[in-house]
């Protein structure tokens, strides 16, 4: 009788009896989950004579938390024959896998490769490779335990956004430029040597990513001559260079004040172009690809009719 856990994690583990050496490995497996904290339900530990292996493969199989499938050859053999108790395990799990429970069932590569060794209703699934490991310790399941089974992530927690980045916008064209924020490091003090202009600095701006000529043409012939403006706005101070604007000659209280508007228009106008440009590029290679097409459709047509 299956003993479960409220606590733990339950754990099945369906294999074949291949031999008396892979029966202990998969012993051996199940000690170290048991030793590790996992509820390990094997039918060497959780069966006594007079069982009806049926019934408890199949409670096992529908009521553990994970199954994990130690695949062989032998294993993928019985399996898509659906022979034996590995094949009646297999008609089970190919049932739950129906119900949309993929990550429930861990598949685990023990001999062979995944073409000779996993079932068919497998193939596909991420598996643990454990075809090297012949003597288990806990660190050749470390990743199958913390996992498959506990459910931790490889990947590291989303941070705090760059410096730069003041704010996340999803934008409604994902392709377009936008600006990130000012670059903090990379603003230039001012002269303060008493000459004209002398407090004006340059303040450069991430962009999203490197700008095309078209972009940046635009951009300019916008900065020039914007549709509004304030009369603090300064021409002839815009520049892009790679992936940053530069406003050489002015103060971050005027962007605050008077440039950033102006910034954000100017973006948004380089934006449009540039899409604008893109679709007439694509409409005429469009129209020149169905032209060449209908040439050859009518080369085709007139070729057949001669004859000799």
């Amino acid at each position: 009788m299956i003993e479960w856990s409220n606590d733990k994690p339950n754990v099945f583990i369906s294999y074949s009896w291949d031999n008396d050496a892979h029966k202990e490995w998969v012993k051996s497996l199940a000690d170290i989950l048991l030793n590790n904290g996992i509820n390990a339900i094997l039918d060497d530990y959780d069966t006594e004579p007079g069982d009806r292996l049926p019934h408890f493969m199949e409670v096992a199989v529908s009521k553990a938390d994970k199954v994990l499938i130690i695949c062989t050859e032998r294993y993928k053999e019985k399996a898509d024959k659906r022979e034996g108790g590995v094949g009646y395990e297999e008609h089970i799990i190919s049932s739950e896998l129906t119900k949309g429970k993929e990550n429930k069932f861990i598949p685990i590569l023990r001999k062979g490769t995944d073409n000779t060794s996993i079932p068919i209703c497998l193939l596909g699934k991420k598996y643990i490779d454990l075809s090297q490991a012949n003597s288990l310790t806990y660190s050749d399941i470390e990743d199958l335990v913390l996992q498959g089974i506990f459910g931790q992530k490889k990947k590291p927690l989303i941070g705090n956004l760059p410096k730069e980045v003041t704010h996340y916008v999803k934008r409604e064209n994902p392709d377009d430029i936008y600006i990130i924020g000012v670059i903090e490091n990379e603003v230039t003090a001012p002269r303060n040597d008493g000459t004209r202009g002398c407090a004006l600095y340059c303040v450069p701006f991430r962009l999203s990513r490197r700008p095309s000529e078209i972009w940046k043409k635009v951009f300019i012939q916008t900065w020039e001559y914007p549709p509004r403006f304030t009369s603090m706005h300064r021409s002839q101070i815009a520049s892009v260079q790679n992936d940053k604007i530069l406003l050489n000659g002015t103060t971050l209280e005027e962007v605050q004040k008077y440039h950033r508007d102006t910034l954000l228009l100017c973006v948004e106008i380089a934006n449009q172009k540039e899409r604008e440009y893109l679709q007439r590029e694509n409409e005429a290679r469009e129209k020149a690809q169905q032209q060449e097409e209908e040439r050859k459709r009518k080369v085709s047509e007139m070729a057949s009719k001669i004859t000799f």
